[in-house]
């Protein structure tokens, strides 16, 4: 069946979101999507979508809208509370939403971004084959107050005696949550030693996350050393996360939609698993960087895949176990080489 949201408050900037594009950087378009991917994934899987299931992604202050009938709700990332009808109930776990009531969730001051997610598909504009928004394609899935969105869903009731309490207790893994002097893991690189004391001057420095920050990449305002000569670089392929110093005194860590090449130098890359926490950075946190290996790096992640894996199979068999449907698929594990 198709049920309708409809939107009575949107914060700072909210959009429909997912974890981006594939095989587009080719087309030189860049890949997108959530900036904190693993907080968007657990999102979905709580109300058991498919990871790549497109969600709502919000910036700041709060996000609220209503429904026609009974919804699964989650919301990870930066959440400071959520409210259903003006009553507080639990965060990091499925929510049960009963037809007409207002769910609100209020963001966090210490992180950037909110994902939320409703069990369901949401209808929704794509633009090579995804909802992540491209302002400078124009494709910008911004949301405002009054937005009706469609949800094609299987669920027509859901009972849940107690309003304030998770519908049921899942094994989420430990997520992004910034705070001061956060660690950012990185691994080197061909040009790293290129600059001479880099590796020591990354490894000391505390850095601040500046207002220029955008979804390109996130600026950081700190020590930095330039290559001895001042010849030009030849542009080539930057990956996401890499960490560029620009002519000005400062470094540049490339988001999900930086340009797929740049002549700048790279010092390194931030890992897999740092890409969430800086994600979250927002203006005025302080983050320093410590140097890693790239097995212990791949690791890393590979564990978290792995409570992922955990975290749906516990969903699938709630759901099953309470009649629900689950749309829940794992998608194709990255690349971690």
């Amino acid at each position: 069946m198709t049920t309708t949201i409809r939107m009575t408050e949107v914060g700072w900037r909210t959009t429909f979101q997912d974890l981006g594009r594939t095989a587009t950087e080719r087309l030189g378009v860049p890949r997108g999507g959530a900036a904190d991917q693993g907080a968007a994934r657990v999102a979905n899987i709580l109300v058991g979508n498919p990871q790549n299931a497109p969600l709502l992604e919000s910036l700041g202050g709060a996000v609220a809208f209503t429904a026609d009938t009974d919804l699964l709700v989650s919301a990870t990332g930066s959440v400071e509370s959520i409210m259903i009808d003006g009553c507080a109930v639990e965060t990091g776990q499925p929510l049960a939403l009963p037809a007409g009531a207002e769910v609100r969730v209020v963001a966090a001051e210490t992180a950037a971004r909110s994902y939320i997610a409703v069990g369901g598909t949401l209808q929704v504009s794509r633009f090579l084959d995804s909802a992540a928004p491209d302002q400078r394609m124009g494709f910008t899935q911004a949301l405002a107050v009054g937005d009706e969105v469609g949800l094609s869903t299987a669920v027509t009731r859901i009972e849940q005696p107690h309003l304030g309490r998770a519908l049921f207790r899942l094994p989420v893994p430990v997520l992004a949550a910034p705070a001061q002097n956060d660690v950012v893991r990185i691994v080197d690189c061909a040009e790293t030693d290129e600059i001479d004391g880099i590796r020591e001057l990354l490894a000391e420095s505390v850095y601040t996350v500046t207002n220029r920050s955008d979804h390109v990449g996130i600026r950081l305002d700190g020590p930095v050393r330039h290559p001895a000569h001042d010849q030009e670089i030849l542009s080539h392929g930057v990956p996401i996360g890499a960490i560029e110093i620009p002519h000005s005194d400062e470094l540049i860590v490339l988001g999900r939609y930086r340009t797929l090449t740049a002549g700048y130098p790279i010092v390194g890359f931030v890992t897999r698993r740092s890409q969430d926490l800086i994600g979250q950075a927002r203006p005025g946190q302080e983050l320093r960087f410590a140097w890693t290996d790239r097995s212990s790096a791949r690791a890393e992640a590979l564990r978290f895949e792995m409570e992922l894996t955990a975290l749906e199979a516990a969903s699938m068999s709630a759901f099953a176990a309470l009649g629900l449907p689950v749309l829940s698929g794992s998608i194709a594990v990255p690349d971690l080489k």
